[in-house]
């Protein structure tokens, strides 16, 4: 599975009727940190049939940004059962950043 472009209008559905692990990505296209943590979400997007990666453009989205408090990107947001479990500030290693899902 690949990354899903994360909107107002099929966040409900994408995220919080998840029957999925969500994880949210908050980027923007002139962020250099973003463009370096893409590559290891699409990795986890390939890889990980029992989560759903989805990406927020901040400038796009504006609106879902404010709801999340995202004051620096990127900002990596793990949702279960269409609640926060933990949130991540920063270019993480894929190991960390599957660290967000675990109990």
């Amino acid at each position: 599975m690949s990354t899903i472009k994360i909107t107002k209008n099929n966040f409900a559905d994408e995220v919080i009727n998840s029957e999925k692990p969500v994880l949210l990505d908050f980027w923007a296209a002139w962020c250099g940190p973003c463009r370096m943590v893409a590559p290891v979400l699409d990795e986890i997007a390939s890889e990980r049939s029992d989560l759903k990666v989805g990406k927020i453009n901040v400038d796009e989205e504006n609106e879902l940004a404010e709801k999340f408090g995202v004051m620096s990107i990127p900002t990596l947001v793990a949702i279960k059962d269409g609640k926060i479990v933990r949130q991540a500030v920063g270019v993480r290693p894929k190991e960390q950043i599957l660290d967000l899902f675990r109990e």
